[in-house]
């Protein structure tokens, strides 16, 4: 008789996860301020730094080539939300994206789906309020820290899905890596305390309150100093404080992953996984190096996107993200799109036309402005300094933690390193990089005889594009060209 019951009770639970399954799904994770080389699969120095991701693009596709469209948090996201440049959707900055730019979810609302959003939802169109039907900010989840909460409102979120019985999309952004990293202090002695969420009565009283712990903690002597930065002890010790806080951020990606797995959609969902530009420290976050842009970018779909594929053959950008949901799900494309749908990639299929991505940076979160241009191919990248003057300086929020301060410090007795120092504060009109062979951006090729027909052809390719898409800096690059030329 208990045999019989629990048969009959495991086939009740088969068929109430087919009936979950019946629709297509989208889970979309992202990450704020995930360097791609942090990540395991993607050939992390480090040991041990992001299991959960790992897997995921073991059971699924990871790209060699995935840019984001802008490595600054908001626009990035709105990017990914209109599948329009930032110039094109309003978004230049951290601004609004424009009242008559139709967005993914207000879309998928339309169309029949459930739309979700832990975390970040001050950044990923704010002016949209009815655009996400379920909402849940990073404040509610120790300031998006905590993978119990985000565990917790992924299945509140599935359970209500499953009631209505319709399509989702849920979109996950954890907030680690970013600032204020986990220092493995005692909350009392966080120069950051101050940063952090706790409940209301707890910021009247001015008291401090710790972050959920990371699964894993690192050391400075356990970590890799990325290879373009110098190897000191400060930076030894804020990059290992970014580790630890990878390890974290990996800890809500393999809880948000169980929690879909649990409600019975892991078999018909597809799993987008992106973080929205580089680590904010000098040569990376709010820049347009390859250590800016290129990011980990993973989809898992079963039944379609074959387990453990390396894509390396075709570069895709943030602005395409929009257009392949749509184009996944068979809805019809929103209007004035600048992206390209990249399922014929997923399907296994050669896609012409994706040689290059064309990235951009324009107004930081202070409110300075500083135009940036690039154009990034499988092996070369050029760089446009629209902002460069040889006077102003550039200044932006990844200056502010222990690696600059002991840069601009070692500099001081270090010809080398100040010449280094001096080129992120003040630039060149152009930059032409090598990435096989100069993967970190150090050896600026922009006058190489060698190089002179390369960089000519990506000068005039990066013209093109800028036009095509009514890129509003299009007249002053093409000046600065001619000057060049």
């Amino acid at each position: 008789m208990k045999t019989l019951l629990l048969t009959i009770l495991t086939f009740a639970c088969v068929c109430l996860c087919v009936s979950a399954e019946s629709k297509l799904n989208i889970l979309f994770i992202t990450l704020d301020d995930m360097n791609r080389d942090s990540v395991g699969i993607y050939g992390s120095k480090v040991k041990g730094t992001t299991p959960n991701i790992d897997k995921l693009a073991g059971e699924g596709l990871r790209f060699e080539h995935g840019h984001v469209s802008i490595a600054i948090c908001m626009p990035t996201r709105a990017v990914w939300m209109t599948g329009r440049y930032p110039h094109n959707s309003g978004a230049l900055g951290f601004t609004k994206i424009k009242p008559d730019v139709p967005t993914l979810p207000e879309t998928l609302r339309k169309n029949g789906f459930m739309t979700g959003i832990l975390g970040k939802t001050e950044h990923v169109v704010p002016s949209r309020q009815k655009a996400f039907g379920y909402r849940r900010d990073r404040s509610e989840m120790d300031n998006g820290r905590s993978q119990e909460l985000y565990g917790k409102f992924t299945a509140e979120f599935l359970g209500q899905v499953k009631k209505a019985n319709k399509p989702f999309f849920l979109m996950v952004n954890a907030h680690d890596p970013h600032r204020p990293f986990d220092n493995r202090k005692p909350a009392s002695e966080r120069k950051f305390a101050v940063e952090v969420e706790g409940t209301s009565k707890d910021k009247k009283k001015g008291k401090r309150v710790d972050y959920p712990a990371p699964s894993r903690i690192y050391q400075p002597d356990e970590i890799v100093i990325p290879g373009f930065l110098p190897d000191l002890p400060p930076i030894r010790e804020e990059i290992a404080q970014y580790y630890s806080s990878v390890r974290r951020a990996d800890d809500v990606v393999g809880r948000v992953l169980v929690e879909l797995k649990e409600a019975c959609f892991a078999e018909n969902t597809l799993v987008m996984l992106k973080s929205d530009h580089g680590i904010p420290v000098p040569f990376a976050k709010t820049n347009v190096w390859r250590h800016s842009t290129l990011t980990p970018w993973i989809v898992r779909w079963p039944g379609t996107v074959k387990p453990g594929i390396h894509e390396t053959e075709h570069p895709v950008a943030g602005v395409d993200f929009a257009p392949t949901i749509l184009d996944v799900l068979g809805i019809a494309p929103m209007k004035d799109m600048d992206g390209r749908s990249f399922l014929p990639v997923l399907k296994g299929k050669k896609q012409r036309g994706r040689e290059f991505v064309y990235t951009h940076i324009n107004t930081i979160a202070s409110g300075r402005s500083y135009a940036m241009r690039s154009l990034q191919g499988k092996r070369y990248g050029l760089i446009w300094n629209g902002w460069h003057d040889g006077e102003t300086t550039f200044k932006n929020e990844s200056m502010s933690g222990l690696t600059w301060k002991a840069m601009a410090k070692a500099a001081e007795n270090d010809s080398a390193l100040a010449r280094r120092v001096k080129h992120y504060l003040y630039r060149t009109p152009f930059e032409f990089y090598d990435y096989k062979k100069d993967p970190d951006a150090l050896n600026n090729l922009i006058d190489d005889e060698e190089h002179a027909k390369l960089v000519e052809r990506y000068a005039k390719e990066l013209g093109k594009v800028m036009k095509k898409n009514k890129d509003h800096e299009t007249s002053r690059y093409q000046k600065a060209l001619n000057k060049i030329q």
